[in-house]
């Protein structure tokens, strides 16, 4: 008879299959069924969601939490928010950034949200912002996996200090490059920026993350630009492009011949329904775009796509909760990945495709791996979707680190029930 530091019975894993999960040291031991088996704890799952746990592969960390500070974003756009963020961070000091970054972390590990790829703004002579990030990365380890993208936010050649400040960002140990092309003076600058920073990547060692094509201009091909350094340099499955809302605006037959090339490269895409849908279209009337790139036609072609955060309360957004299904929800609708299929990929996309993203190795529900998982109050992967529901119990790297008490409504209507649950069960397909 076996015995495990914690077992998790009966629960019911995104893929409809219903296992006993055992625990023991930090790994998932063994799944199937365990009756008969001994644990310091047992956690009763029966009927409920057990789900590897969120993932969210885009966010700046740096800027969350700071709504309103110095002042509210009026116009709603990309642009006043990287204006606001440009006053903001002269005024911030690293133990306030250290403080929020952290609030938000314990956000995180309520919501079942245990890995996250955070940009840095690296336009800071002072480089405050990457010394607060990681600081918040090795107090965070224990529970939450950080990644931070050195980010030079003002552009990597637009400003006079960024490529000196971002080459210091990855000297102090931030994981990965990052960069802007479509904020710099010029397109050739844009694209000799993502020439620059894959050399970069490739002489290091590092993946490549580039805020790429965030703009409603149809003309902004950075993407293509991305893809041909990709191959050039071999970094094939190392380079994530995030946002890609130009693509929205492009025409089919471009975008028919840029699509083969994003898969040929193994460029990973991280469209951010959230933010995306917020701030684009801003110049429109009617028709108004919203600007969230191509995913369905992109994941036709074989490419890595999956859903990102981006901001949580910040200059460029004033809501979130550090819900990833959140994210899903909106990306459901906007992608119009409404059949069963879709909509279980979607919340893929928030667990498995974004881990893999951000390379995580011992992630997912199998023997070996790291015992990290989410007990949530929902009975599959769609009906978590439907609900977002309470996460009942968070377990990172084998300790439980969240518990929440299953909240049913308390009804008062004569000949109906004491108390009601929106979890509604159905054939799904």
């Amino acid at each position: 008879m076996a015995t495990f530091d914690i077992l998790v019975k009966g629960g019911t894993l995104p893929d409809g299959t219903v296992k006993d999960i055992g625990i023991t040291g930090g790994l998932i031991a063994a799944m199937g069924d365990l009756t008969g088996s001994d644990a310091g704890e047992v956690i009763d799952a029966a009927g409920d969601l057990v789900s590897p746990p969120f993932v969210d592969p885009h966010f700046h960390m740096d800027a969350t939490l700071s709504y309103g500070t110095p002042r509210i974003n009026a116009s709603g756009t990309l642009l006043e928010g990287i204006a606001l963020w440009g006053e903001l961070k002269q005024q911030a000091t690293v133990d306030e950034m250290v403080d929020r970054a952290l609030a938000y972390c314990d956000w995180a590990v309520s919501m079942g949200l245990l890995a996250v790829r955070s940009h840095v703004d690296t336009c800071d002579d002072t480089l405050k912002g990457v010394e607060a990030m990681l600081q918040v990365r090795e107090a965070v380890k224990p529970y939450l996996d950080l990644q931070l993208v050195a980010f030079p936010q003002d552009g990597f050649y637009r400003d006079p200090t960024a490529k000196a400040n971002t080459l210091r960002a990855l000297d102090m140990g931030v994981d990965i490059v990052g960069g802007i092309p479509h904020f710099e003076r010029t397109m050739a600058d844009g694209a000799a920026s993502v020439r620059e920073l894959c050399e970069i990547a490739a002489d290091r060692g590092l993946l490549v993350d580039l805020h790429c094509d965030e703009t409603d201009d149809p003309h902004s091909r950075h993407i293509e630009s991305l893809a041909y350094e990709t191959q050039r340099l071999g970094l094939q499955g190392r380079v994530a492009g995030s946002h890609l809302t130009s693509m929205h605006s492009m025409d089919n037959y471009y975008v028919s011949k840029l699509l083969p090339l994003i898969a040929e490269a193994e460029i990973a895409a991280i469209p951010n329904p959230l933010i995306n849908i917020t701030l684009q279209g801003r110049h429109d009337s009617y028709p108004k775009r919203r600007g969230l790139t191509r995913v369905k036609e992109m994941q036709a072609q074989g490419i890595t796509v999956g859903w990102g955060q981006d901001c949580v309360r910040d200059p460029w957004y004033s809501l979130g909760t550090a819900d990833m299904l959140d994210v899903a929800f909106m990306g459901l609708h906007v992608a119009q990945m409404t059949s069963p299929a879709e909509m279980q990929r979607c919340f893929t996309m928030v667990t498995e495709e974004n881990a893999k993203i951000m390379h995580l190795t011992g992630y997912g529900l199998a023997p070996g791996n790291t015992a990290s998982l989410v007990v949530l109050d929902a009975g599959s992967a769609i009906e978590a979707l439907r609900l977002r529901p309470d996460r009942l119990c968070v377990i990172s790297k084998g300790k439980v680190v969240s518990r929440q008490a299953r909240n049913d409504a308390r009804l008062t209507l004569a000949g109906r029930p004491g108390s009601v649950r929106r979890r509604h069960k159905i054939s799904e397909g």
